[in-house]
């Protein structure tokens, strides 16, 4: 009875202290959502900008990209703070290939001379720009050693497109070396496409109208690249797949068994070295041959030409190919009635170089929700799951350190990993939200209850106005924002794409500027100046995945929903079967336009552009199979949303939901690419870290691989089964208990 009263009394209080009343929490009972919200408040006020200011200034003092002397000794400031915060914590550390550059030369050898100098200058404005102990210069890892010479070819952004742009031209790259642009895909496709082609190399920079003076004030007036910035990265064929390149699907200890590098798929065949614009217009200027189409021009003060030659360049690299220690830092606290069933919160550590903006600031705001809730299971709090914090390293060149942890913990996490929430570099600005379509209002929820720091209103609404004032069609004015489909680029790709882990991607930015990445300035001091100046932004990232951590902790009902999911792959079935026949249509169109010459007399007989040839015809491609099982999965999820809502909690009922998308994930995995399970979502094998959504039938659309296409029309029907039967076993779990009111 006296117990009764107390928290009666705990109750009053709770609800007196709210100035407004607040919606239930998803997952909740009407009780559990006021304890939860009263919770949050109390998270909220042990979150401290400073200590994030804090945190930041001392991990980006040194270089600390993976294998550095900082590395390790990051991960040991960051263990001692999760030690000092209460957590149980591990560094555990694997051994990956990691090369560094020993030789870097590249030269204008004709009809000029011109030596690239190929490093970024030290600024009075600039506090950690002349520290140059264990700097990395800018290179691109896993790029091939090679001492090569040739003409040098301008191809825009390098993409496929470009090339079919180039074959019209007359234009090959057959032993050339060829000059890119950053943007438009990933940068390792870039290199796979020329190598494709019959390029001997790949330079590549970031041209001024992208990130540069076109843009805006440049470094250190402004946030945008300065001339001599160049962007580092690796070149690893990650959509391949991610990870230790020399070790694919095993974690990659000590004593692993290892292919060699030239045995690898991943590392680049061919040399490839990122320059600064400074260092591109030199080379550029000297190209002549036929004019670059206006859509491939950039801003430099130059007229962009194709080539081939005159301008000759020699290029130089070798590397270290060392295997060098990756620590990852993994902290938990232990539920209390769930033990065994795990929600993880990562954010990696490394750096190309300093790693201000990518991606310390992430990891700052992640330490302060660790902070927070170790402050709050102090004073008394108890989670019902157990909560893992991740401190990855080695994400820069290839997601190593989660794809490592991953692989050599597969079936334990296979067993109670409930879902996986990244971060990665984060700023002043717009909620960015993407991943598992089946957490979408779980996060929508989430998004309405935080405040956005400048102007009031939920960083939610905030981000719906941006949305909808820039035209959006999918944006609605009420109702939850979609949230996008996560291809790859950072340290979600391993639970969701490998392991079928249902996961979410946030961030925050589109008011901070370019400039930074990967370059020597991703400092403190240009974070200060023009990313989050006061950590606000860093401050409500917490807010966000600390409410997000903490509601899937505690929930009764894991608050996952499942006809938002079944409404976006419908969609994505519906955009594939119209894909196919805009390309039917498309090339009909075109091969009427090739039989009547029309193509070749519109062409300026002055230049030297081919006219295109015929296509091969498309197919008749029949969709029954996926139909078909999309009427048996839309029934299916309206059934298990309605049994859900009105449910009983259970351990077989949150059993039943956290496996749901393990149904998603085959072991067959993807054409060419068995690493990537997901039937849903995929990076692209040609975009890299842009998303392919049913991936199996999509990239096979896009490359007229009809058979293939029918093949995996199969595959993804025996997948949308699978999630039927899933969802009808979510059903009958929801079923059994006993039933409650609705709204849960």
């Amino acid at each position: 009875m006296l117990r009764r009263s107390l928290l009666a009394f705990s109750l009053f209080l709770v609800l007196a202290a709210s100035p407004i009343a607040q919606e239930r929490i998803i997952g909740f009972s009407e009780t559990g959502s006021d304890v939860q919200h009263a919770l949050e408040a109390k998270f909220d006020r042990l979150l401290n900008p400073s200590d994030l200011d804090g945190w930041m200034k001392h991990m980006t003092s040194k270089p600390q990209h993976v294998g550095s002397p900082m590395s390790k000794a990051n991960a040991e400031y960051v263990a001692d703070l999760f030690n000092s915060w209460g957590y149980e914590t591990e560094i555990e550390v694997f051994h990956v290939l990691f090369p560094t550059p020993l030789e870097r030369s590249l030269e204008l050898i004709a009809p000029t001379r011109y030596t690239a100098i190929l490093e970024e200058p030290v600024l009075a404005e600039d506090a950690t720009s002349g520290v140059r102990e264990n700097m990395l210069p800018p290179y691109n890892a896993y790029s091939a050693d090679g001492d090569v010479e040739g003409e040098l070819v301008f191809v825009n952004q390098g993409i496929p497109a470009d090339y079919e742009e180039l074959e019209r031209m007359g234009i090959s790259v057959e032993g050339k070396i060829v000059i890119a642009k950053y943007g438009g895909s990933w940068r390792g496709i870039k290199p796979k496409v020329a190598y494709e082609h019959g390029a001997i190399a790949t330079i590549l920079y970031s041209d001024p109208r992208d990130d540069g003076y076109f843009q805006g004030d440049v470094y250190p007036k402004g946030p945008y690249k300065m001339a001599m910035g160049a962007q580092r990265g690796s070149v690893a064929d990650m959509p391949l797949y991610p990870g230790d390149p020399l070790t694919p699907f095993v974690g990659a200890k000590e004593d692993t068994e290892r292919m060699t590098p030239e045995e690898s798929p991943t590392v680049m065949k061919i040399p490839v070295l990122p320059i600064s614009y400074q260092d591109a217009q030199p080379l550029l200027a000297a190209i002549e041959g036929q004019v670059a189409p206006a859509s491939w021009r950039g801003a430099l003060p130059i007229t962009y030409h194709i080539g081939p030659g005159p301008a000759r360049v020699h290029l130089k690299l070798k590397f270290s190919w060392d295997i060098v220690p990756a620590y990852n830092v993994v902290a938990r606290i232990k539920g209390t009635e769930f033990p065994d069933e795990w929600i993880m919160r990562g954010n990696h550590r490394d750096g190309w170089v300093f790693g201000a903006a990518d991606p310390i600031s992430g990891q700052v705001a992640m330490l302060a929700e660790a902070q927070a809730i170790g402050k709050l299971v102090k004073q008394g709090f108890k989670p019902k799951r157990t909560i893992l914090f991740a401190s990855w390293d080695g994400e820069e060149p290839g997601l190593l350190g989660s794809t490592e942890w991953v692989e050599y913990h597969r079936d334990e996490i296979d067993e109670k990993m409930v879902a996986y929430l990244n971060t990665d570099g984060s700023g002043r600005g717009f909620l960015g939200m993407g991943g598992s379509h089946t957490m979408q209002a779980f996060i929508n929820q989430v998004a309405g209850d935080v405040e956005d720091p400048q102007t009031g209103v939920s960083v939610l609404e905030r981000r719906r106005a941006r949305d909808l004032a820039n035209g959006s069609s999918t944006t609605p004015e009420t109702g939850d924002i979609p949230i996008d489909p996560l291809g790859s680029g950072s340290d979600y790709s391993p639970y969701l794409q490998h392991m079928g882990i249902a996961s979410l991607n946030i961030g925050f930015g589109g008011e901070s500027g370019g400039g930074s990445y990967h370059s020597i300035f991703d400092s403190y001091d240009h974070y200060k100046r023009f990313g989050d100046p006061n950590f606000a932004y860093g401050v409500t990232l917490a807010k966000v995945m600390g409410r997000s951590t903490l509601r899937l902790a505690n929930a009764d009902i894991l608050p996952f929903r499942f006809e938002t999911f079944v409404n976006h792959v419908g969609v994505y079935v519906e955009e594939i079967e119209k894909l196919v026949e805009d390309t039917r249509t498309s090339t009909e169109k075109h091969n009427k336009l090739v039989k009547s010459g029309a193509f070749k007399l519109a062409l300026d007989p002055t230049e030297s552009i081919l006219a295109p040839k015929a296509k091969e015809a498309v197919p008749f491609i029949s969709f029954a199979v996926v139909k078909n099982a999309m009427v048996d999965l839309v029934a299916a999820a309206k059934d298990a949303d309605t049994a859900v809502a009105s449910a009983e909690a259970s351990a077989a009922l949150n059993v039943a939901i956290a496996q749901l998308e393990r149904a998603m994930a085959s072991d067959k995995g993807l054409p060419r690419r068995p690493w990537y399970r997901h039937q849903v979502y995929a990076p692209g094998f040609y975009t890299g870290y842009g998303v392919k959504t049913l991936p199996g039938i999509r990239e096979a659309a896009e490359e007229l691989k009809w058979d293939e296409m029918n093949q995996q029309m199969i595959q993804v029907a025996e997948m949308l089964k699978a999630v039927t039967n899933a969802m009808n076993t979510i059903k009958n779990a929801a079923s059994m208990g006993e039933v409650k009111s609705p709204n849960r």
